[in-house]
Order: structure tokens, then sequence, then C-alpha cells
């Protein structure tokens, strides 16, 4: 009974590290709103959070998976750039300036797509099995199209304010009338991001077959991309000034960023994939969008619009039906090792 019950608690570790995941990007989304309402360049920021998070994570990498760290070739350090790429410098970027112009709630609600637009993908590189005469194939489908009419609804109907019950506990400045316009902009960058991200995750399950080191991954990751970033910001951001930080929230935010978002959640999330695949770590996404609607208008009096409210709704609906519909494929895949049933993420059934 014992040994029963251990097995049973050990099986929900990374059910656990996926809430404290989720809690953790809740808090980022608020930290990084008031940094660049503060003044913050978003590239700035993104470059000096990967590079704080390869420098705390580096020691950890070398000495831990000194033995289990497989040696890096040409193809395989070009795999990991294109990785950072994908996971860093492109995505984390668009992320960051979507945030700029819409807000958290709105932001942390379209990462639910990420789940439809992987299997979007997987498809169309070939990856992923559709059978439409398949209860379970149906599901996929129709799950991801009433994922993506979240993401039209969210994207072009705002809607009206809903009314603040109280005022609120914490105080974040807000952002100008002129940024507020420009909300399909960030809706555009907000999807945009979501797509790299989608491809960043099909390619890091790959990746972590063939250099499975997760601290040595992580750390790879962010000294690449945040590289990757300081070539992109230098070219963007003409200001100098820019790269200063002050012991204000812009420090505090980027410490918060590189050590527990950049460091530890990529490495928590990269190991949740290898045990348990993406489709798994893509579950919590919800958890996080629900976290930071609460805060933002019940704690921080955040603006919140009845388009994000149905949109939200119809996208958690939409990601369910597809995570059904993969779950179920993963235990046909397991059960019978039939690799026709198997999707992009379910790796293990196809090696």
């Amino acid at each position: 009974m014992t040994k029963f019950m251990e097995q049973r608690s050990v099986s929900y570790v990374p059910h656990l590290f996926m809430v404290l995941v989720q809690l953790g990007y809740t808090l980022l989304y608020f930290i990084t709103e008031a940094s660049f309402n503060h003044g913050m360049s978003p590239h700035v920021y993104v470059t000096y959070r990967h590079l704080v998070a390869a420098v705390v994570m580096f020691p950890f990498a070398y000495f831990l998976e000194r033995k289990a760290r497989p040696k890096l070739t040409f193809c395989l350090f070009m795999e990991i750039f294109v990785l950072s790429l994908l996971g860093v410098s492109v995505t984390v970027n668009i992320y960051f300036a979507s945030l700029k112009y819409t807000s958290p709630t709105f932001v942390a609600s379209m990462i639910n797509t990420i789940a439809s637009l992987t299997f979007i993908i997987a498809v169309a590189l070939g990856f992923e099995v559709v059978d439409l005469r398949n209860p379970r194939g149906l599901a996929k489908v129709i799950g991801t199209v009433i994922s993506l009419a979240g993401v039209l609804i969210m994207s072009l109907y705002k809607g009206p304010v809903m009314r603040s019950l109280w005022h609120p506990l914490i105080h974040i400045p807000g952002k100008s009338a002129a940024i507020n316009e420009s909300w399909l902009k960030g809706s555009l960058l907000t999807v945009l991001s979501c797509v790299t991200w989608s491809m960043w995750f099909i390619m890091q399950a790959a990746t972590l077959k063939r250099y499975p080191a997760q601290l040595s991954l992580t750390t790879w990751m962010g000294f690449v991309g945040a590289a990757q970033s300081a070539v992109f910001t230098v070219i963007v951001e003409h200001n100098s000034s820019a790269w200063s930080l002050g012991p204000n929230i812009d420090l505090w935010s980027t410490i918060y960023g590189g050590v527990v978002v950049a460091g530890l959640i990529i490495y928590v999330q990269l190991w949740c994939t290898e045990k348990k695949g993406p489709v798994f770590v893509t579950m919590f996404n919800p958890l996080s969008t629900i976290l930071v609607a609460i805060l933002a208008y019940f704690v921080l009096g955040e603006k919140l619009y009845l388009g994000s409210i149905i949109g939200t709704f119809v996208v958690i609906i939409g990601l369910y039906l597809l995570l059904w519909g993969k779950e179920s494929d993963q235990k046909v895949c397991m059960k019978t090792k039939d690799k026709s049933q198997c999707g992009a993420e379910d790796l293990e059934c196809r090696i």
C-alpha cells in the first residue's frame, strides 16, 4: 500500500510543477506590464532576462549534467540556434511587444491557442494524423476550429468594458490612449508569437531526444537567445539610455524574468515535456488565464472587456476538445504501439 501511494505521489509531481509554472507566469504578466509602462523597452528586457537566466543556470548545468550531457556537434548547435530563435528571440520579443499594446488578460487568454496552432502546424508538416471517421480525430478538428473562432472574437470584438465592483487594491499606471487604440496591432502580434511558440513546442520535443540534458539546453537557449535578441534590439532601439537599469521595477522584473521564468520555469517545462509530452504542458495554460483575469479585475482594477470574456470561454472549450482527442490518441498509441495513431507529440511511441 505504501509503495502504491509513493508511486501515485510521484506521478502527480509534473501536475504540481505545472501549477507552479502557471502561478509564475501569472505574476510575470503584471510585473512586465508595470515595467513597460514605466518606460523599459520590451526588447532590452528580453535580452537582459535571458542573459540573467543563462548566467544563473550555467553552474548547475555544468556540474550536474557533466556526464549526462551529449557532445555538442555543429548540427546540434544549429538546431539549438533555431530553437532559441523560435523560443526566445523571435517569440518572446513579439510576445512582450504585444503586451505593450493590449492587456495581461488578453495575452494570457491568447496563449490558450498554442495547443490548437501546434496541432495545425503538425498536420501541415505531416506529423499529425487526422481521421475524421474517428471521434478522436473529429474532436481535434472541431476543437481547433472553436479555438480559432475564440481568437477571432478576442481580436476583432472588444466589446463594452465590464463595470468595476470596487476600487483596485493595487494601482499600476495605465497605458496611454494612443496605445489603447492599437488593440488590433497588439492582437496580430500576439497571434504571431503564438504561432512561433507552437513551432518551438514541436521542435523542442524532438531536440530533447537528441540532447536529453534539460539544464544544459535551458542554458544554451538563454545564451544564444540573448545574443540573437541583442542584435535585434541594437537594430530597432537607437536610444542608448534604454540599456540602463536602475534600482526600480525594471531591474526587479528583469531578475524575476531571468531567474524564475527564463531559467527555472523553462527547465521545469522541458522536464515535463520529456516526461509527459507537450500536450500535457499546454493543458495547464487556462489556469494562468483564470488567475490573470481574477487579479487584473478584482485586485488591480484592470479593464475587462466583454469580447475577451466570451473569446476566452470559447478558446478554452475548443482547447479541451482538442486535448481530449490528443489524450485519447496517446492512450491508444501506448497500448497498441500503432504509429498511425501517434501525433507529433507522441514521440515515445514513434521511437
